[in-house]
């Protein structure tokens, strides 16, 4: 018995490698040493830099993929997979760098994987990153055939003293939220509960329901490093798993007795939020599990309010005043709503 025999044939590997390549080739930057295989990616630390801090991050996409297996269509949940990465590091100021991605499955087909490695390589170029090398693995008998996962880490740079950390948060900073593109890459062991795979090819609105939930994750890194280099940014967060609830008070300091105060209402909501709450999803615990609408949230001073609001529209990224920072006691929680 050779390896073909066990379940894995190499040569598809090598046809499915050959045609990242060309995926790869569209995200080259300056600082690339090196292509698709080697043994290593190589990246020069750019210069400029007085004291440069590297910055990482890693995810994957989730159940989301069955949403894409059930579609056949594959290549929007790579570009998830670097939005969920970038944004990440995104949330202490940091350039992304590089990209590596990693990709298993029961058995390749090159052009199933090929398409989502070009959805990696969008994803990269939206985010100014390289992709920089990556790993394959067929693994018949663990994954079922037709199934995939797909994960990545990324490295970004910012400069020691431009680090955010939440530092510089203070009672009276607005928060700005920048629009979601949809349910992000969050949430869809719950969804897949809720929308059965046969109605994935039902019509919402102009799309069909499965295209609006395999709608990518917004890529917040070129916009919010553009703003940064202009005006003082006191903290940031990356709306993910956890929703509004878990993620917007990581950008306070540890120990900080801060609260965000979130106004009701002050953006709009998508309609997918409100088709899961009618289809049963706990409308208590919307915001504990969903974007509901706001991908990413900037605390920025009063006095930059309204220039980030018409900074980040212009740059086709809707922008929401949807709250502000506020002074609490040790046992009041770290976010509420306001009506």
């Amino acid at each position: 018995m050779d390896y073909r025999q066990s379940g894995v044939n190499v040569e598809e590997g090598y046809r499915a490698v050959g045609k990242y390549k060309e995926s790869a080739g569209r995200t080259v930057v300056p600082g690339v040493l090196n292509g698709l295989g080697s043994f290593a990616g190589m990246f020069s630390v750019p210069s400029g830099y007085v004291n440069p801090v590297l910055v990482s991050g890693t995810d994957g996409v989730g159940t989301k993929l069955e949403v894409a297996f059930a579609m056949q269509k594959y290549g929007t949940v790579g570009i998830d997979c670097v939005a969920m990465c970038v944004n990440d590091i995104l949330c202490h100021g940091a350039k992304p760098l590089f990209f590596l991605d990693y990709l298993a499955c029961g058995k390749l087909s090159a052009e199933v994987a090929a398409e989502l490695v070009s959805g990696v390589a969008e994803g990269c170029v939206q985010s100014g990153a390289a992709l920089l090398g990556g790993e394959t693995a067929e693994m018949p008998g663990f994954y079922g055939e037709g199934k995939y996962d797909i994960a990545g880490f990324a490295v970004g740079i910012a400069e020691k003293e431009r680090l955010i950390d939440g530092s510089s948060i203070a009672a009276g900073d607005v928060l700005i939220g920048l629009a979601s593109s949809g349910i992000h890459s969050n949430g869809f062991s719950l969804v897949r509960r809720l929308i059965r795979p046969e109605e994935y090819t039902a019509p919402f609105g102009p799309s069909l329901l499965g295209d609006v939930l395999l709608e990518p994750t917004r890529i917040y890194v070129k916009p919010v490093l553009e703003w940064l280099e202009k005006f003082p940014v006191h903290g940031m967060a990356h709306i993910t798993g956890g929703g509004f609830f878990e993620n917007i008070p990581r950008m306070f300091k540890a120990g900080s007795l801060l609260a965000a105060q979130i106004d009701s209402g002050s953006w709009p909501v998508p309609g997918i939020f409100g088709e899961l709450v009618k289809r049963g999803a706990d409308a208590d615990r919307m915001y504990h599990t969903f974007n509901m609408g706001v991908g990413f949230v900037l605390a920025v001073p009063e006095t930059c309010a309204s220039d980030a609001l018409a900074f980040f529209n212009g740059a086709g990224f809707p922008a929401y005043r949807i709250g502000s920072v506020a002074e609490r006691t040790e046992n009041q929680p770290p976010l509420f709503f306001a009506d």
